[in-house]
């Protein structure tokens, strides 16, 4: 397989205003991208995830000609971002704002049609690729329906097909099943599994860790404008084989948590609240040694627990290993 896209120590600055009082404020540099190197073959579909805010869309963004890098140089089927740009757009389909990119007074069948033309296809390619399309994503039932008339899965199976009129092999999907439901979300799952046997090439972004569990070959984890992480999902969780994970839920006050993070053979600790009960998930190497003593160190400082349970290792393990976060907190 070739190199669909390379990247080379790409960066991205950008500048914002902080407000310092009624009359004074502050320019800040906020490093969105840091020196990131990422090669994607031709053929693969390639997940890039971590949580909101660790630099996925800017990355997405500098790739897609949407913003300009601050450093760094990107190429996509060999040409060259901020030299070849048309060619840059031209092998790529990209769902950036989901449904938000359909116009939603009009029919499907005008919206791709209109999108069609965009990519200077003539109304011969532009019927035979419709057609194309809409076998491969049972689109008929929605062609001749507004947009708003659809429901949300319904809206971003168009904006899919959107993403395909231009015929490109290379697709960006970022976040493609954020606020839909379980049924939506698993139909759009199907046809990234569809497309990617088609041969196409596919970067999903997201910080769904099942999400890319089940479609990705390989993955990067991308947190604070940086690649921490990057490898098939089976060589990321080599990297912890020899560690375990115990996950404990319950009502654990700060000083408890504090004492589990400090004690000596503990390797990292990531907490989340959900529905007023703290899960913790704890990085031990041996968790039939470590158990008991964390049991006591909880009990001591008035936690209150009611679950206990190993755990297999999975990427949110690796992401949290690194980090000390889970991949559900946003990056600050």
């Amino acid at each position: 397989m070739s190199d669909s896209i390379c990247i080379e120590n790409l960066s991205k600055t950008y500048y914002v205003k902080e407000r310092l009082g009624f009359f004074k404020s502050q320019r800040r540099a906020v490093d969105a991208l840091r020196g990131v190197n990422l090669t994607i073959k031709a053929g693969e579909l390639f997940g890039l995830l971590g949580p909101n805010g660790a630099g996925k869309t800017t990355l997405i963004k500098c790739l897609t000609t949407l913003l300009v890098p601050s450093g760094g140089h990107i190429w996509v089927n060999g040409h060259q971002v901020g030299r070849q740009d048309a060619r840059v757009r031209a092998s790529l389909g990209c769902l950036l704002n989901g449904e938000r990119s359909l116009y939603w007074k009009l029919t499907g069948r005008e919206n791709l049609e209109y999108f069609a033309a965009l990519h200077q296809l003539s109304r011969q390619e532009t019927a035979q690729q419709l057609e194309q399309v809409s076998r491969l994503l049972d689109l008929e039932p929605l062609l001749n329906r507004s947009v708003e008339t659809l429901s949300s899965g319904q809206k971003m199976t168009l904006a899919f097909a959107r993403v395909l009129m231009n015929r490109a092999r290379i697709l960006i999907l970022d976040e493609p099943t954020n606020a839909l439901d379980v049924p939506a979300a698993q139909r759009l799952r199907r046809i990234i599994k569809t497309l990617h046997n088609a041969g196409y090439t596919i970067i999903l972004t997201t910080h769904q860790m099942a999400e890319v569990e089940a479609l990705c070959e390989r993955v990067a984890i991308v947190d604070r404008g940086t690649i921490i992480a990057e490898g098939t999902i089976a060589a990321l969780k080599a990297g912890l084989k020899q560690n375990q994970v115990i996950r404990i839920e319950g009502i654990i006050p700060p000083q408890a948590l504090d004492s589990v993070r400090g004690q000596p053979d503990v390797l990292s600790v990531a907490s989340d609240q959900v529905d007023n009960l703290t899960q913790l998930s704890i990085v031990v190497q041996d968790a039939r040694q470590s158990l008991p003593a964390l049991m006591q160190n909880l009990l001591t400082h008035q936690a209150l627990l009611e679950h206990i349970s190993p755990a297999t290792v999975t990427l949110e393990d690796v992401f949290m290993a690194k980090t000390g976060r889970t991949l559900s907190q946003d990056t600050n």
